[in-house]
């Protein structure tokens, strides 16, 4: 069973664009990816691009065997099964966004700020970032 999450980019006008990921969505794994690897909006973007995830990876990566994903590259529906239907999701909002399919971990791209948290289910961390989310999880391990 896969721990679920969203990986989403606020846009300029406030729009939020999102994909769905499969595995590994805690903050132990998706998030240290996510935070450690794609840093700047451009490379967001692209990432968004592929459209939903089975998982994610260190790397874009280039089209490859869905079942035989190269390590460290991201594994995606679209790309690289030929799934139709898995692309990027554009909402009103976050909230938007995670009503039509939060998971147990929902990350966010805001451009300027860098990437933020929810998990769980708890609103109360929607604005968590993530660097802090990270730490606070090293420190309960």
């Amino acid at each position: 069973m896969g721990t679920r999450s969203t990986i989403a980019i606020q846009n300029a006008d406030g729009t939020v664009t999102g994909i769905y990921c499969h595995w590994d969505g805690y903050l132990s794994h998706n998030g240290r990816i996510l935070q450690e690897n794609y840093t700047t909006e451009e490379a967001v973007r692209e990432l968004i691009a592929l459209g939903d995830l089975s998982s994610l990876g260190e790397t874009i990566g280039t089209k490859h065997d869905f079942d035989n994903a190269p390590d460290g590259e991201c594994n995606a529906y679209g790309r690289d099964r030929g799934e139709t239907g898995v692309s990027a999701e554009t909402c009103d909002s976050w909230r938007d966004l995670l009503n039509s399919f939060g998971q147990e971990f929902d990350y966010l791209f805001v451009p300027g700020e860098g990437w933020q948290v929810r998990y769980y289910g708890i609103w109360s961390s929607v604005k968590q970032a993530l660097a802090e989310a990270l730490e606070e999880d090293n420190e309960n391990a």
